[in-house]
């Protein structure tokens, strides 16, 4: 499991929302940087992106998704199975430590290096140190309350902070 993060995507209400905390940890007790932004848009604006783990590895791994997701015109699924192939075939590539979570209108994955696509059962999936306490808070915000994937999101991290020391309360979110 990464250390030092905190993504989670949501699909609820016809509305899909990632969101990220900005804490980068070195170490196992240092912070060195509270306002990081761990997550993107990408494709026009049509494709939501978080990272957990290395910060220049998963930067790599941006790039290489954005550049699947513009040869497949924008074809979510197609791209991340080019992705995982290639990451989990290519001999520099497999050493990248980053897990990726990717959402559009209609799919979520999450991807990594090992060849895992995972698309979650419920339209919510977590990763990184504080993703199980942001996965619950979702499941139950999402059961017992009205609030948007937006709001959701964001409550959620923000439990998360509360909770894991590796994830700070320097929320970034955005929707589609």
């Amino acid at each position: 499991m990464f250390k030092g993060t905190t993504i989670l995507a949501i699909k609820h209400n016809d509305e899909v929302a990632i969101a990220g905390d900005g804490q980068i940890t070195m170490g196992n007790n240092t912070i060195i940087k509270n306002h990081t932004k761990k997550i993107r848009k990408l494709y026009e604006g049509q494709v939501l992106s978080g990272f957990a783990g290395t910060s220049a590895d998963a930067l790599t791994l941006f790039e290489k998704f954005e550049k699947k997701l513009n040869e497949f015109q924008g074809n979510l699924t197609k791209a991340v199975v080019s992705l995982a192939k290639e990451w989990r075939t290519d001999k520099i590539l497999r050493k990248l430590e980053a897990i990726l979570i990717v959402a559009d209108k209609k799919n979520m994955f999450v991807v990594s290096g090992t060849g895992d696509i995972i698309e979650p059962d419920d339209n919510i999936v977590a990763i990184g140190s504080g993703g199980p306490y942001a996965l619950a808070a979702a499941r139950a915000l999402t059961k017992f309350s009205n609030l948007s994937a937006y709001e959701i999101a964001l409550e959620s991290l923000k439990i998360a902070s509360s909770i894991c020391i590796y994830t700070n309360d320097e929320v970034l979110v955005e929707k589609l």
